[in-house]
């Protein structure tokens, strides 16, 4: 069989690109050593095994020189020392993906005479961040006290997802690439991003990151689609990268979910107790984290207290997420992993002829029957 000409560089930069080493694959490609020393070529078969192991897509393995990956938005990192970490194929992929999803959905509205959402880009960063918060209330139809109605934490998180897709925002949550359970997100590089659009403003949250956080980032990407301002994120140890409107989405997050006033009011009753922030999170239906956090940044509590916590919180949920690991219900992880706006009008404009099965089936990354009985579930048009 013919052998493919391709750069040594190229390959060495799709392996470091994988975070991989000659020998990870070794067992894959026995002469991977030689192809990576320019002493012996791979076939084409073989090269487009090279690209799946290393989740690179195969032209660019023809290329001359590495090309330079880089995330369309920015990626803000906690600790300074993450600052120019490249980002995975992983993220890279997945951001494309929401891309291609954002567009087509652009363009959908469009054609459905849809107006700009006035609340994209409007709020300043000389707002202050209670005025911000209001305001995000406002929209999505809440009160103040909007989240004592519900019975936990969790129904809250549901209760805010689902307000925030029905003003008109995608919101997709998935902890892997779009149905590979093989390619799980890292929590450490990004808890999520934004991607803004006047027309069709997209959040997304890393499925793989506990719920406890989950919370906060979508708090904190609504608080981007006001300012106007697209990004990935880490919110290493719930705290922001330094960067003036990363903190004021935080802070904005923060008062939306809970109000300062409120807790400070709350605090003095509940700051004795052997497990404080439990208290406060059943107060304000948020995770104990979510009040852990906000109790910092009040300087409620020290960071060394709040360090502890968080911690051990984390070890906690992790625990439970071990226990509880896969299954739940197919229909309601597909809402979350393709969005429900989304989802609905994808399947509206395949039932009208406007989309071409085959389109749809990409789009969403679900096929054939799978495609259709998850049509069926949303009730709509009766697809």
């Amino acid at each position: 069989m013919s052998k493919v000409t391709v750069s040594v560089e190229v390959l060495r930069w799709a392996l470091d690109r994988a975070k991989l080493k000659a020998d990870d694959l070794q067992h894959r490609f026995p002469k991977i050593r030689q192809w990576i020393a320019g002493k012996s070529l791979p076939t084409l078969r073989q090269l487009e095994d090279f690209a799946r192991a290393t989740r690179t897509p195969l032209g660019f393995l023809f290329l001359e020189e590495p090309p330079e990956d880089r995330l369309p938005v920015p990626h803000f990192r906690t600790r300074a020392g993450d600052a120019m970490a490249k980002p995975s194929p992983d993220l890279l992929e997945t951001v494309q993906t929401m891309q291609r999803r954002q567009a087509w959905m652009r363009d959908y509205l469009l054609e459905q005479g849809h107006d700009k959402f006035s609340f994209v880009h409007s709020a300043l960063p000389t707002e202050q961040p209670q005025l911000v918060a209001q305001r995000m209330r406002h929209v999505l139809g809440f009160e103040s006290d909007w989240a004592a109605s519900q019975p936990t934490w969790t129904d809250a998180l549901r209760t805010l997802r689902e307000a925030i897709e029905d003003v008109g925002i995608l919101v997709v949550t998935n902890g892997i690439v779009g149905s590979n359970t093989h390619r799980k997100l890292d929590p450490t590089e990004f808890r999520g991003f934004v991607l803004v659009d006047d027309y069709a403003p997209l959040l997304f949250v890393n499925g793989a990151d506990g719920k406890a956080a989950q919370m906060f980032t979508v708090a904190h990407e609504l608080a981007h689609v006001f300012f106007g301002s697209s990004a990935a994120f880490d919110l290493r140890e719930m705290q922001a990268a330094n960067d003036p409107t990363e903190q004021l989405c935080n802070r904005v997050a923060a008062e939306f979910l809970v109000p300062e006033q409120a807790l400070r009011q709350e605090w003095p009753s509940v700051k004795g107790e052997p497990e404080p922030f439990q208290k406060c999170a059943r107060r304000f239906k948020v995770s104990a984290l979510v009040a852990a956090r906000r109790a910092l940044e009040l300087g409620l509590v020290s960071k060394g207290a709040f360090l502890d916590f968080y911690y051990a919180y984390e070890r906690d949920e992790r625990r439970t997420l071990a226990r509880h690991a896969g299954g739940g219900d197919f229909y309601a992880n597909q809402n979350l992993r393709v969005g429900r706006r989304f989802a609905s009008a994808v399947v509206r404009a395949t039932h009208e002829g406007k989309l071409l099965y085959a389109e749809a089936f990409r789009l969403t990354g679900m096929y054939g029957k799978t495609f259709d009985r998850y049509a069926r579930s949303l009730g709509i048009l009766g697809a």
